[in-house]
């Protein structure tokens, strides 16, 4: 005790209790982050690993074998991005609006109906709806037929110009269900006295979301979209299931997953390389941190003051 006021011991307990995470957490994400980029750095000669040092980022970068492809999956990867951006987290946030109004009936289910995607496995998605969507067997022909609007049905897992969205949207169709959710406890958590003011002042109805409610979620809305930037980013699943490893057709549905399998594991003819598949997977690693920076620093600072 100096001056009267009694030392605080040490919390050691906290240490218990995080050290498990913490070394799970390095063993499973650290290690493999750090050889990933250690890989990236050596290059196989004569059957002996040398190191190369920036040589395989020259190369991804500079060589036209494979900046055509890279470039091609990043801008394949930003549309993906954008379609969820502009069409899953707007629509998230409307059904969230709609759930959490306290006169619906029925909304637990409806929030069960819509989450229920989220939770199956990719491979059942994929496969289902490249059934769903075949001119030959699938039922979407028959769909559009029963309505009068089977002049407008492609195939549209099978056309270059079409292939990309048209996956984006079934991500969309799978996904939504997240930022609802999150969006939806947000909404439950603004306080009642703030609500019961603006009914006080004539505000009700979508005037009340927009007025008051939207600006109070907007940290929630900040950290929707900088995770739908990083599940984008590292999407990989749904595309290797409807399209394949190759993301048909001709590379139009590529994107920085994809192209890293092939690179790192090899596909039919192509051999597998892990190194110039690190340096793919270290670039990715660049791109999602610079995002991520962005957003902390040029966007999260400037919404704290909506924070309760």
């Amino acid at each position: 005790m100096a001056n009267g006021i009694p030392k605080k011991k040490p919390r050691w307990h906290i240490m218990v209790f995080l050290l498990p995470a913490v070394l799970v957490y390095t063993t499973i994400m650290i290690l493999p982050l750090f050889g990933t980029l250690q890989l990236s750095l050596f290059s196989n000669v004569d059957n002996e690993r040398i190191f190369v040092g920036l040589e395989n980022f020259r190369t991804l970068f500079g060589d036209p074998r494979w900046s055509e492809s890279f470039w091609n999956a990043l801008k394949n990867n930003t549309w993906f991005f954008i379609v969820h951006m502009a069409v899953q987290n707007p629509i998230g946030i409307m059904l969230a609006a709609l759930l959490s109004s306290p006169k619906l009936r029925m909304s637990a289910f409806y929030r069960t109906s819509i989450f229920i995607p989220t939770i199956f496995s990719f491979v059942i998605i994929g496969f289902g709806w490249k059934l769903i969507l075949s001119p030959i067997w699938g039922i979407a022909p028959s769909l559009l037929d029963a309505v009068g609007l089977k002049s407008l049905f492609a195939p549209w897992l099978g056309k270059e110009e079409y292939a990309l969205t048209t996956l984006s949207l079934i991500s969309v169709w799978q996904y939504v269900g997240i930022p609802m959710m999150l969006i939806y406890a947000a909404l439950l958590n603004i306080p009642d006295e703030v609500l019961e003011a603006a009914e006080c002042d004539g505000i009700t109805g979508m005037s009340q979301f927009w007025k008051i409610k939207l600006p109070l979620i907007l940290p929630s809305i900040g950290i929707i979209s900088i995770l739908t930037f990083v599940a984008n980013f590292n999407a990989f699943d749904l595309i290797y299931a409807a399209q394949g490893a190759l993301a048909g057709p001709n590379f139009s549905t590529d994107i920085l997953g994809t192209f890293l399998y092939r690179t790192f594991f090899g596909f039919q003819l192509q051999l597998g390389d892990p190194h110039m598949g690190s340096t793919i997977a270290s670039a990715m690693f660049v791109i999602i941190l610079i995002g991520v920076c962005i957003y902390l620093f040029l966007i999260q600072t400037r919404m704290r003051r909506y924070q309760f």
